[in-house]
């Protein structure tokens, strides 16, 4: 069974930073690309990370690019996240994300507020 638990949300001040981790469970993990998502209130979903199998490639937009890291550690099964210079727009409820076979699978979230 499928199951990703997030953890290390909370409140930053703006240009402070934090790092989410993401453990998984019930899939081969290392063979797998990882993913981490935000929502914030009244907008839809959005890609903010993802990362390959073997750590080796990720991707980013551009509004987090050169402020948010992902990784990974495979003997871990847990991918993070570490975001620097964090801004009041990046309040959302952050998620992990895997597709495994034809079915996607989400965290429960971690709730991130920048907030002075």
């Amino acid at each position: 069974q499928v199951q990703l638990v997030e953890s290390g949300g909370g409140l930053v001040q703006p240009g402070g930073s934090l790092r989410l981790s993401c453990v998984a469970f019930g899939f081969p993990f290392r063979l797998y690309p990882m993913n981490w998502y935000r929502q914030a209130p009244g907008k839809v979903r959005e890609l903010v990370a993802g990362i390959i199998g073997t750590g080796d490639s990720t991707n980013y937009p551009d509004s987090v690019k050169g402020r948010f890291t992902i990784s990974r550690d495979n003997a871990k099964n847990t991918v993070y996240l570490q975001m620097n210079s964090l801004k009041p727009e990046d309040t959302a409820v952050y998620y992990c994300n895997v597709a495994v076979g034809s079915n996607e699978y989400w965290g429960q979230g971690t709730q991130v507020t920048v907030s002075s």
